[in-house]
């Protein structure tokens, strides 16, 4: 079953999208909010793997808690659940899994849940590989990526960060060629743990060659400035590791 949250400050709204999605017989829902803080204290206490976020609240947004959330490297899938369709974009910027709009249509919010449920299998099973032992790779000047039916061979001195960008992995470069692929983030993790790529937030890994300035964010968490005047992100789980690699 999945694990579900909802988050809307309207009651009405709320039971309507928690009985169709009971009704998928797929999705257990576990809690409700109607207030930002009220949801970032539960989403906390029971670890939902999605959250069913409205971008109007009516102190709030939504959009504000996805930010806070996206930062959690143990963050649950989001999918913004709302009357607007103006802010599609900013939410896939943030990540999110997916956005469905107001009034709720049944087959699409069970092709959603069916989204989730992939998501989260998915990332079982990558869990489960990595706990398996492994033999770490010989070093590579190149990486071998599948665009298009080619194979192509990039110098991983030329990638700046790989990244999960609205649910396909993206790998950018110093020329600015960006590369979408369909493996996940963690086939890249492997293929490059003896290069200076290494993991700095669940849906990036970055190039340590490619930073030119670290700046604080907040609650401990940081954004590397990269030499193409792009941004990534660093989740606090990885900080200090990113210290050590750095020399502070």
């Amino acid at each position: 079953m999945l694990r579900a949250f909802i988050v809307d400050d309207e009651p009405l709204a709320r039971d309507e999208l928690a009985y169709i999605l009971r009704r998928t017989k797929r999705v257990d829902v576990i809690g409700e909010a109607e207030s930002l803080e009220q949801a970032a204290e539960q989403i906390g206490q029971y670890k939902p793997d999605a959250v069913f976020l409205d971008i109007q609240l009516a102190e709030d947004s939504g959009l504000e808690l996805a930010a806070r959330l996206v930062r959690d490297d143990e963050r649950p899938d989001i999918v913004f659940a709302t009357a607007y369709d103006e802010h599609a974009l900013k939410a896939f910027e943030l990540n999110a899994a997916d956005y469905i709009l107001k009034p709720f249509d049944e087959s699409r919010i069970r092709q959603t849940v069916e989204k989730l449920i992939r998501l989260r299998d998915a990332r079982d099973a990558v869990s489960t590989r990595k706990a398996a032992p492994q033999l770490a790779p010989e070093r590579t000047d190149k990486l071998a990526i599948m665009v298009d039916d080619r194979i192509l061979l990039v110098p991983v001195s030329q990638i700046l960060y790989i990244g999960s960008e609205e649910g396909k992995t993206v790998i950018a470069t110093e020329s600015g060629q960006k590369y979408t692929v369909a493996e996940p983030l963690v086939v890249f993790e492997q293929k490059l743990r003896n290069t200076p790529i290494v993991r700095v937030h669940r849906a990036y890994l970055a190039n340590m060659d490619g930073i030119v300035e670290i700046q604080p964010w907040f609650h401990s968490t940081y954004n590397l400035m990269m030499k193409d005047g792009s941004k990534v992100p660093v989740s606090r789980t990885y900080t200090k590791e990113l210290k050590q690699l750095i020399g502070l």
